[in-house]
Order: C-alpha cells, then structure tokens, then sequence
C-alpha cells in the first residue's frame, strides 16, 4: 500500500528534505492508503430511529457507535467500532465510543454494548462508569456494569434532557484543538510551527514557546498518542493555559531558561476518526519511535525529524491509561543507555510531580523494564536513548483515582486540566539538572 517512489527514499534522506517535498510525500502516500480506509476502516456513520421517537447518532467529529436493534428504549443493543488493524499489536483496537441520543427526556434507557468483551482491554470495563453530558461543557458518570460471562457492557441512565451524549471520556474533538491551538498561537511570544500533515490531510500543530538561546534547555511536551486518550489533551489545555498566564511566576521564570515545544494532539486523524488507540493507516504511533515512516507514521517521522533539529534535554509523553485507577509515571528504565544520572534526575522529577499535585502518586504502575530489556518502539525509551535524557510517560485514568475518589465525575476534563498545570511546577523544579 505504499506509493512506489516512497520505498527509495532512505529515511535520512527524508530528513534532510524540506518541507515542501514532505508534503507532497504526504499526499501520495494519502491517495495510497484510501483503498485501505474504503473497507470498513473508517467508523461507518451511525444514525438510527425508533418508532418512539429516540435517535441515536454517531456522525460527528470524533464519534463512535454502531446501532444492532433498538425497537425497545429498555435494551437497546449496540456495538463499538473497531480501529484499523494495528499490525504493531496484531488486533483491530477498540474501547472509545461516543454518540448521541435525542428524544430521550425522562425515559428509562439500558443501552447494552455487546461487544465489550472482544474489546482491547476488557478488564479494564470492571469498575468502569460511562461519561454522559448534556451541554457538553459538564461530564458526569452514570451506572454501569459489565458481565465478564456475557461480554457485555450495561450503561442505564434516565435523561434529565431532550438530548443526552454518551464516551467513554469526555471528547476533546479535532474542533475543539483547533479552537486550543489558534487560541495559543495568537499568544505573545508562542509560534505555531506546521511541521507536516497527516495522512488524512490534517495540520500537524507544534506550539513553541520562548526563543533558543545559550544555556537554554529544550523541553517537550506531547499528547494524544492515542486519540481516544482524550484526557491527555484536556491535560495539556490545562498546562498551555498556565503556561501563558503572563501573571504566572512559573511560567515567566521557566521562559527565561527553557524553550518548550509543546504538541497537544500528535493523532488528529484517530481523533477526528474515533479510533482508540491509531492513526489513519492503522499504527499505533507508540510503537513507531525506533522506525517512523512517512507512509504509515508521518506523526512521528517528522516529531522526530523536528526532535532531531532542535535537541531534546527533556520530554513528558502524557496518556490515559484504561485499566488502572491511578495517575502515575513510566520511565525508561530498561534502555541500554540507563545511567545513574537518568535514574537521579527521574527521582528528582517524580519528587517534584508529588509535590505539585497530590493526585500523582509512585505506589502504583506499571513494572520496571529489566536493564536492556525495554521495548525500543516507544516514544519514551527512543528518545531516553536517542538524546540521552530524561523521558518518561505520564498516565491518567479513564476511571477514577482510588486513592481520591470523586463520586460525581470521576476524573474529569477539569482535573486533567489542573494536573496538567500542576506538572509545570514540576518540569520547572528540574530544568537546572537536566544538563
């Protein structure tokens, strides 16, 4: 499926290009992969009636749902859409969903997602409460329950409303980032660099904050690897609106002696597509860092490229993660080039996050990579290893933080906004270790 020309190029021939042939390296490769979206890899539209007057539908900027049957408002059956195949993770990902009912107000709805079960993750449907929303600024959980015997998710709720939209997270659609990024390239002092396009044809958005300078450390900061971990992009809302707080002592003081390249959606397509966890063509972009191409993963390729350009002293890759109801931190322990320093200054960090906001915690998350063992795919570990510097993964929860519960909403757009806020107290603390 890759355009024929593409398979000579070298990748560090594709380096040294300008933009302007990456572009139209962007387009060719675009017109290839439609023969592979034209077979079901794009989320069909989803709108349906009953004869009691309730719509469902599914057709907008990030949504997600195919409707089976839904004569009886008491057991409507449903089905999440599945993601391209991902030949990275050998599976076709699936967890988001995301639609809208109408006509619903004061009736009693069971709405029943029948293939939970063959989900990516179906234990982490255990504990898990489903997002609704009227107005769609406030999101709030409603009762559900899932049968590990049927493989089946449960979600019943009686609207206050007319209308009423159902996630998994809250959605921060492909609108709403082009609303975050104009916003902050209007900022004084922040530049919007275009640094590619996706296969889709969506801008690739990469703010830059302060001006390169002797001595000044270069920090970066990405989100939404995988589109469907729509916290990660309320996290860096949150943090990109601290961060041009001019009233902000942090902020003021941290521009003074570190540029921040900050990338809010590094998946727009998945995004705009309501994938989970791909792109366009299907990859997983966290597990394209040791071998980007321009045909599958043009989101990293040209990352990368820019990383390559400008030097990395410091990145924070922020996720969701949809098992544990935790806000913890991945490091990179297991690269070949893991050295005392890396483990001190990731120590230092991890204090400071604590420090910064108490929903961080170190007690729970995933296990330490054995010393060489790590899996090189990943932004983290490949950029650690790359630059010789400290890279670590942030993750929220799709849940809730067990440790600190709000019963309401669960984490919630608002809380990764704070965190994300919180976590430049932390990078700040740092900046005179890093080199």
């Amino acid at each position: 499926m890759r355009a024929s020309a593409m398979l000579h190029l070298s990748r560090s021939l594709h380096a040294q290009l300008s933009y302007s042939p990456l572009r139209h390296a962007a387009r060719l490769c675009r017109t290839q992969a439609t023969e592979r979206w034209a077979e079901g890899a794009t989320s069909p539209s989803a709108v349906a009636k009953t004869e009691c007057g309730i719509y469902i539908n599914s057709h907008f900027d990030s949504g997600n749902i195919e409707v089976i049957e839904m004569s009886d408002p008491g057991n409507i059956r449903l089905n999440i859409h599945k993601d391209p195949y991902c030949a990275q993770d050998q599976t076709a990902h699936a967890m988001w969903f995301n639609f809208r009912m109408t006509g619903v107000r004061g009736k009693p709805l069971t709405l029943n997602i029948f293939n939970a079960g063959d989900c990516s993750y179906p234990v982490a449907w255990e504990g898990y409460q489903a997002c609704a929303s009227y107005d769609l600024e406030r999101w709030f959980r409603v009762p559900t329950k899932y049968s590990k015997e049927a493989g089946t998710l449960t979600i019943q709720h009686t609207p206050d409303c007319d209308a009423v939209q159902y996630a998994y997270f809250a959605p921060y659609t492909y609108d709403r980032h082009q609303a975050l990024v104009a916003k902050m390239q209007a900022k004084l002092g922040v530049k919007l660099l275009m640094i590619g396009e996706t296969l889709d044809g969506h801008d690739m958005d990469l703010l830059q904050f302060g001006e390169p300078g002797k001595g000044k450390r270069n920090v970066w900061i990405i989100h939404r690897q995988h589109p469907g971990e729509s916290q990660a992009e309320w996290f860096a809302e949150g943090l990109l609106e601290r961060l041009t707080d001019s009233h902000d002592a942090v902020s003021r003081h941290m521009l003074k002696d570190a540029v921040l390249y900050i990338c809010p959606n590094v998946c727009p397509d998945g995004t705009w597509r309501g994938h989970l966890r791909t792109n366009a063509a299907g990859s997983n972009l966290n597990r394209a860092w040791q071998n980007p191409s321009p045909e599958d993963s043009p989101e990293v390729f040209n990352l990368l490229r820019m990383m390559d350009e400008r030097g990395v002293d410091l990145l924070i890759d922020v996720h969701g993660d949809e098992e544990l109801p935790y806000v913890f931190l991945a490091g990179s322990e297991g690269i070949p080039g893991w050295t005392d320093r890396l483990q001190k200054l990731q120590s230092e960090f991890t204090a400071a996050f604590r420090r910064a906001s108490p929903d961080f915690q170190t007690q729970f998350g995933y296990g330490v990579d054995p010393p060489g063992q790590a899996d090189m795919r990943i932004c983290s570990n490949q950029v650690s290893q790359r630059y010789d510097c400290l890279a670590v993964t942030v993750e929220m929860p799709f849940k809730d933080t067990a440790d600190n519960p709000e019963n309401s909403q669960g984490w919630s757009p608002e809380r990764s906004k704070r965190l994300g806020a919180a976590m430049l107290t932390a990078v700040y603390e740092i900046l005179p270790s890093l080199r």
